[in-house]
């Protein structure tokens, strides 16, 4: 037997799969955990496997088995296509149903964008010249997905975008005959108007006259391309509650808001088209693609649809990631997140707020998100392939106390004499180090070493799969996990007290976690785990310190991986501007 995904109701995985589990977990959804695999006599092809603990999902969770079906019978029947992900069989036993998919080995499209800043246009144009691409082949086979966000997006190895999770996925064409969806879903920031403002006189889930989600499709996809562009949403929900959405309407399009002032002005038009309130108005997929601003050239795009340059691509999406230490939040901005939430407030996952796009505006704790991940224990996370043993880099926990720093006191907060740069320290750890991409974020200079991309040849090779959203630092344990539970009582997430006797066990252990789940500053479930592990680098004990998101929008764990970081401060080992 197969050992069970921690908290699954101990249910061993299916002993007779038709493939090897090679990996530890890579991803989560609310009652789903992915794992890589490849076939039983063969190291290649790794695939992705999705298992769904069935009892978990039917009783405790808001999954039938209708549904689950509907997802396989649905992603099946679209086949293959260059920008979605491919389904290549499922299975179930008694307790578990699994679904085998293509792998996206380049990670999270949006874990490697900017929060507030976005990417430039060209890196727009091209990523949401794919996504169009690929809900026109969707939309060919009479199938809508109806949750387009930024956690349904991924990357291949070459940075070519990939459509995933098609759980809410619908068939609205079947020959010359269409219909009309009456299921509440999505994600409120990007769902459409029409869905939100319909009546529900029977049940809150449904809508008494329905909707085309294929023409809904387009509103989210119009979302996502502002995203794309600013880092951030238009609005929490497309409701009159929100300012920002009220002004969009009684203005029909021409906002004053600051970040509708930040789009390239050649493509608000199309923006507008995409956005219109009135579903029978709004931008066909036709129309979208004989936009000036869709068609124009693109140096990242090949005649053929993929990345014409990865290597380019991947570096300058790395040169826009970046902390700003001066950055301090304010009391005043984190004050707003700590009111209660609004009774009236939508009803699709949970009650929004505008996630403000000023980087000090912080998520806060909420013990009312639907989300029942099951896997709750980080170590049962996949760590970076960066921290294998033949980087140099050893994950193995200390035996002893040496090279751990100073023994920490209750009550005593570390003195940190400056910044840790990448300089100070030996020669083979500088080498080490030089290869890790997360140092980059860390550099004003916002200049891609040459060290990390003159052997290159795919986007992962610069931009790997796994997150950006890690630091290191040369404290012990104990001195580093007081930092962090200090920084989030100034961030509004409120974090247990520790004694003496659970630091210093954890200084043993060599690893600690820290389980965070919060609503962000869209009142949307974030939860995850912000885990310290003891490494050696080189010939130097590190702390490296990751935030492992299980659920939520990526851009808003990001602000709370900067944030958490700006307040931690000069405990950050930096790359100094050359």
């Amino acid at each position: 037997m197969v050992p069970a995904p921690p908290n699954s109701q101990a249910a061993p995985l299916p002993s007779n799969l038709p493939f090897r589990l090679v990996s530890k977990t890579i991803g989560q959804g609310a009652y789903a955990s992915i794992r890589k695999a490849v076939p039983l006599n063969a190291p290649k092809p790794i695939i992705a496997i999705k298992f769904i603990n069935k009892e978990h999902a039917f009783r405790h969770g808001r999954l039938t088995q209708k549904q689950l079906s509907m997802e396989i019978t649905l992603h099946r029947h679209l086949g293959k296509h260059q920008n979605i992900i491919q389904c290549l069989a499922h299975g179930e036993d008694a307790l578990w149903t699994w679904i085998a998919m293509e792998l996206a080995d380049g990670g999270d499209l949006f874990d490697k964008i900017e929060a507030d800043v976005g990417v430039g246009e060209d890196i727009a144009h091209f990523y949401f010249t794919q996504m169009i691409s690929a809900i026109a082949f969707m939309h060919s086979k009479g199938i809508a997905h109806r949750d387009i966000k930024p956690e349904n997006v991924l990357l291949s190895a070459e940075g070519d975008l990939k459509i995933a999770d098609f759980g809410l996925a619908a068939l609205f064409k079947k020959g010359n005959d269409v219909r009309t969806c009456n299921t509440v879903c999505g994600s409120p920031p990007y769902i459409a108007p029409e869905i939100v403002s319909g009546r529900r006189s029977a049940r809150a889930d449904l809508l008494d006259v329905g909707y085309y989600p294929n023409i809904c499709d387009i509103w989210s996809c119009g979302i996502v391309l502002f995203v794309l562009l600013v880092g951030n949403t238009p609005w929490d929900e497309p409701t009159m509650r929100s300012e920002e959405y009220k002004e969009y309407v009684e203005t029909d399009g021409h906002t004053t808001d600051e970040l509708w002032h930040q789009l390239p002005p050649s493509m608000v038009s199309l923006l507008r088209g995409m956005l219109r309130l009135d579903p029978s108005t709004r931008f066909t997929l036709d129309e979208i693609r004989t936009h000036p601003w869709y068609t124009r050239k693109n140096p990242f795009l090949s005649s053929s649809g993929r990345s014409a340059n990865p290597v380019g691509l991947a570096t300058q999406m790395l040169s826009q990631l970046h902390i700003d230490f001066s950055q301090a939040p304010s009391q005043s901005q984190r004050s707003r997140f700590s009111q209660s939430q609004d009774p009236d407030a939508m009803d699709i996952d949970s009650a929004p707020r505008r996630s403000s796009a000023a980087t000090s505006n912080f998520p806060i704790i909420s013990s009312t998100q639907p989300e029942t991940p099951t896997v709750e224990k980080p170590f049962d996370w996949e760590r970076p392939p960066r921290l294998s043993t033949h980087d140099g880099i050893s994950a193995s926990q200390p035996q002893n106390g040496d090279n751990q720093g100073p023994t920490y006191q209750m009550g005593a907060r570390p003195r940190i004499s400056g910044t840790p740069f990448l300089s100070q320290f030996p020669n083979s750890t500088q080498e080490f180090l030089s290869q890790d991409p997360s140092l980059t974020q860390f550099s004003q200079s916002q200049v891609v070493p040459m060290t990390l991309t003159q052997a290159a040849r795919q986007f992962k090779d610069v931009l790997p799969s796994h997150s950006l959203a890690r630091f290191l630092s040369p404290l012990s344990i104990a001195l580093l996990v007081p930092l962090i539970m200090e920084s989030l009582h100034r961030l509004g997430v409120p974090a247990p007290l520790l004694d003496e006797a659970e630091l210093t066990q954890w200084d043993r252990d060599g690893e600690a976690s820290l389980r965070v789940k919060m609503a962000d500053g869209r009142r949307q479930g974030l939860n995850g785990h912000i885990v310290v592990e003891r490494i050696m680098v080189g010939q130097e004990w590190m702390s490296e310190v990751r935030f492992v998101k299980a659920s939520g929008d990526p851009l808003e764990w990001r602000r709370f991986f900067k944030n958490v970081v700006v307040c931690v401060g000069n405990a950050v080992v930096v790359r100094p501007d050359n």
